[in-house]
């Protein structure tokens, strides 16, 4: 195990130090990486993650050093999955069946991550301007094949970087150089917040005759839903029924490599404050819904939600969490509204715009990681539609 060997390891010019705890992590020197203060980089973030799923997920941190002064840190995480879940008899049957073979030959994959497993965007490293991105990444490649290896037993099959937005791609790129190779997932639907909307109604008003009239109907449908903000006891109260929602959501999606419960909802709440929101949707005095957020200080993010299917039809209840979202972004007046991926037609409808983001893989097997290519080539984003629901602006 990690904690049981040496875990100071020199690349290039820079050396780099392991840790298999935040509680080990000096917490003055990761924070001077994470001067911009990333959310889901903070210690108090990924310190309730790990003690909340610590006994299905391994957590592994890294912070890079140059003449003994913080230049880069990174969050990992090791998850392991049936290849059954790949689903890969839905691939093209041009793909080789030596590559096939080659690669997923286990029937267990354990791949390490460096990124969220529960996030979108680039909340897996950092570095400072002491670094050009091709040091950097190239650092980083050397470190995650360094902590891929030191695994006594069950060591991963591939290393993951999730997931870069397209401002970033040019740097990102910079690990293509280390043999990783790069794909494009579902696109990410963005809502960006104009300067111009001091409250919803004035987003309403930006609307097209047809989606405001829809955005209307949605509230009729839904005017019964009564919203409450949850505190960590109001979480802990209806958390039986919490899980059930969140199960109902969670098991529509196409590939599930873990799930979050009520418990770590309460702990986020406990531990972020303001930071994280979580909002009831109750019919009468049922729990119909819930909602959850992120406040970052350049976007919003929509995060984990639960619906109850059989009122979502009558009471229009995802529909209305999408406007709420809207409301809420305004109100803190942040630049965008990150939504996800999925369902991009109806993300749309209500002004959300599509943003492609990039992964890289590589496998730690050198002559399967040559194999790798031809496959990734196959992988493409999921065909989608859109909506533009607002008027056209005056230049």
């Amino acid at each position: 195990m990690l904690n049981k060997i040496k875990n100071c390891y020199k690349s290039n010019r820079l050396l780099y130090k392991f840790y298999n705890s935040t509680e080990d992590i000096p917490s003055s020197q990761w924070d001077i990486v994470n001067s911009k203060n990333n959310l889901f980089l903070t210690l108090n973030y990924l310190r309730t993650l790990e003690k909340s799923l610590a006994k299905t997920i391994q957590f592994r941190y890294i912070i890079f050093y140059d003449d003994k002064v913080p230049v880069g840190i990174a969050a990992t995480q090791y998850i392991s999955f049936n290849t059954n879940e790949l689903k890969l008899h839905e691939f093209p049957c041009s793909i080789s069946g030596t590559i096939t073979n080659t690669l997923f030959k286990n029937t267990d994959i354990k791949v390490l991550v460096c990124g969220n497993l529960f996030s979108c965007g680039e909340h897996g490293f950092s570095y400072t301007d002491r670094l050009t991105a091709t040091d950097a990444f190239e650092n980083l490649s050397n470190a995650l094949r360094e902590l891929s290896k030191i695994e006594t037993t069950d060591k991963p099959s591939f290393i993951l970087l999730k997931e870069f937005w397209p401002a970033s791609f040019n740097n990102s790129d910079s690990i293509k150089k280390q043999d990783f190779r790069d794909f494009k997932i579902d696109v990410n639907m963005v809502l960006p917040i104009r300067p111009e909307w001091n409250d919803f109604n004035m987003y309403l008003g930006s609307m097209k005759t047809k989606f405001r009239t829809r955005a209307k109907k949605v509230f009729k449908n839904s005017s019964e839903i009564i919203v409450k903000s949850f505190n960590p006891d109001d979480i802990l109260f209806y958390a039986k029924k919490i899980n059930s929602l969140y199960l109902s959501v969670i098991e529509k999606a196409d590939f599930k490599v873990e799930k979050l419960n009520a418990s770590i909802f309460q702990n986020l709440k406990k531990n972020l404050g303001d930071s994280f929101i979580f909002k009831g949707y109750f019919l009468e005095d049922r729990l119909v819904g819930f909602k959850t957020a992120f406040i970052l200080k350049d976007a919003l993010e929509a995060n984990h939600i639960g619906i109850d299917y059989e009122y979502n039809k009558t009471h229009d209840i995802y529909q209305k969490m999408l406007y709420n979202y809207v409301a809420l972004a305004i109100s803190k007046k942040v630049p965008e509204l990150r939504l996800g991926r999925t369902a991009e037609i109806i993300k749309s409808s209500i002004g959300a715009e599509p943003v492609e983001m990039k992964l890289y893989v590589r496998h730690c097997n050198s002559i399967s990681n040559a194999l790798l290519k031809p496959l990734v080539d196959l992988i493409s984003p999921s065909d989608y539609e859109i909506r533009h629901p607002f008027k056209l602006q005056v230049q």
